[in-house]
């Protein structure tokens, strides 16, 4: 596959960064909603841009839900290191598309910030990718291009979580064998301050039904000694926590505690990230960082009962929930899926039918933060934002990180990207600042020339994209 250059030589890298993401958010590439031909067009795009990039081999690899995974590689000179570029390109729904100020799949600048659903998870990711790729190649020849063996892979099958592109990787083990995989799928703990993420809670999501009925009853001819399911229901799921908001669901687990170096997160800092309202308390015990990295976090993500404008005076005679639980690094998920069954039959109500499915997993993740990859990349996050790199988990789940662990496991894998808190990613009004997008590809180029220059012997210059550049 090949590409004619998208854009002409004098134009800035961020101008040519703002149309890439205008292009991608465009596409309604929603995981499990949008129709196939939207992620084609997407995956299309994303490979004509990596060619105009500077990565000439190009492939489509079908995933089995039938999205495409784009694989780009541009190779180096025999014994160099391998490195992987990750981002992916599907997004979350924007839900309710109404309480967005502006369309969420029309990228929209306001107030400094580029608006739309996927500017930040993930594909403002692909486009700081892209931008990293374009300011090495403007470069030359004055620069020469880092002697390394350069893979970029944007997924488009990550939001489910449901491993398809492991499969996909299991069946074509010579595809990759990195060695290191650069992950941009996390960001910075605030705007402007670099960040790795070495530490990932995982994921069991399980959908519950409780049954107590043979048939939907009248609520005043039944109600009283007639067992409701959707009270049955409410009255399962407040066993989940105790009174200041902890889980109290035994075997859950918890990891270890920090490693040295990792940023704390103040409340404040937290409440006003999370737009906690006034007077309302945080729920469960210890410092903010141990409960949103360290510790399980139990949520009901939904619960299926009429609407209010279709309620009737009716008992119900069955009534479902989806609950997640977020599992600390350190513990297995088919044991946290144990635990939580074990716990939801022992304290069913009145005797009811309660039935289990699991409809999601993904595993906890702990980066090896020791090796080289993660101090080069340190330094380079530090010198591109101008302030020191910090270190911190994150309470979300990104399950190719277990997967690239598992299928290479001699491979670096470091975590970081261009989301910040007032990102908000998967909720209304998705944002990315460019600033982000453009210190993330100064660092991102700078960690692959001296990446390469460790190996060769010589100094690395500074290289990347200004913001007016």
């Amino acid at each position: 596959m090949s590409a004619r250059p998208t854009a002409a030589p004098e134009r800035s890298l961020m101008a040519r960064a703002r149309d890439d993401l205008a292009a991608l958010v465009g596409l309604r590439t929603v995981a499990g909603v949008s129709p196939p031909e939207q992620f084609h067009r997407a995956a299309r795009l994303i490979a004509d841009l990596l060619v105009d990039a500077g990565l000439p081999e190009i492939r489509l690899l079908p995933a089995d839900d039938g999205t495409e995974t784009v694989y780009a590689r541009r190779p180096g000179p025999p014994g160099a290191p391998r490195v992987v570029l990750y981002a992916h390109y599907d997004v979350v729904s924007a839900q309710d598309e109404t309480a967005w100020r502006s369309p969420p799949f029309e990228l929209t600048e306001r107030d400094g910030r580029w608006y739309g659903r996927g500017s930040a998870d993930c594909k403002g990711n692909v486009v700081a990718h892209l931008t990293a790729l374009r300011s090495l190649q403007d470069a030359l020849p004055d620069e020469p291009w880092p002697e390394l063996d350069l893979v970029v892979l944007v997924d488009g099958c990550e939001e489910p979580g449901d491993a398809a592109l492991e499969k996909l990787l299991r069946a074509r083990p010579d595809l990759l064998a990195p060695d290191v995989v650069v992950v941009a799928d996390t960001g910075n703990l605030a705007p402007g301050v670099p960040t790795l993420t070495t530490s990932l809670r995982g994921m069991a999501v399980v959908e519950i039904t409780v049954s107590t009925l043979a048939r939907t009853l009248h609520s005043g001819q039944f109600g009283g000694p007639a067992p409701d399911a959707l009270t049955a229901l409410i009255r399962l799921l407040a066993t989940l926590h105790d009174a200041d908001g902890t889980p109290c669901v035994p075997g859950l687990g918890s990891a270890s505690g920090p490693g040295p170096g990792r940023a704390g997160y103040s409340e404040a800092e937290f409440r006003a990230d999370a737009g906690v309202l006034d007077g309302v308390r945080l729920i469960g015990s210890g410092t903010v960082a141990e409960r949103l990295w360290d510790r399980p976090a139990v949520t009901v993500l939904a619960v299926r009962s009429p609407s209010l404008d279709d309620a009737v005076p009716a008992l119900l005679p069955s009534a479902k929930a989806l609950v997640s639980v977020r599992t600390p690094p350190g513990t297995e998920v088919a044991r946290v899926h144990e635990a939580l069954a074990g716990h939801l039959r022992e304290h069913v109500p009145w005797g009811a039918r309660l039935d289990i499915r699991r409809v999601t997993s993904g595993p906890a993740f702990r980066a090896d933060t020791g090796g080289p990859a993660h101090t080069v990349m340190r330094e380079a996050l530090s010198d591109a934002f101008g302030v020191p790199a910090r270190e911190v988990g994150a309470g979300g789940s990104i399950a190719v990180c277990s997967a690239f662990r598992s299928l290479y496991p001699d491979a670096e894998i470091v975590l970081c990207g261009v989301e910040d808190p007032p990102s908000n990613i998967h909720g209304t009004d998705e944002s990315v600042s460019p600033g982000e997008i453009a210190a993330l590809a100064r660092a991102e180029a700078l960690f692959l020339r001296r990446l390469a220059a460790a190996r060769t012997g010589r100094r690395a210059a500074p290289t990347g994209p200004r913001e007016d550049r």
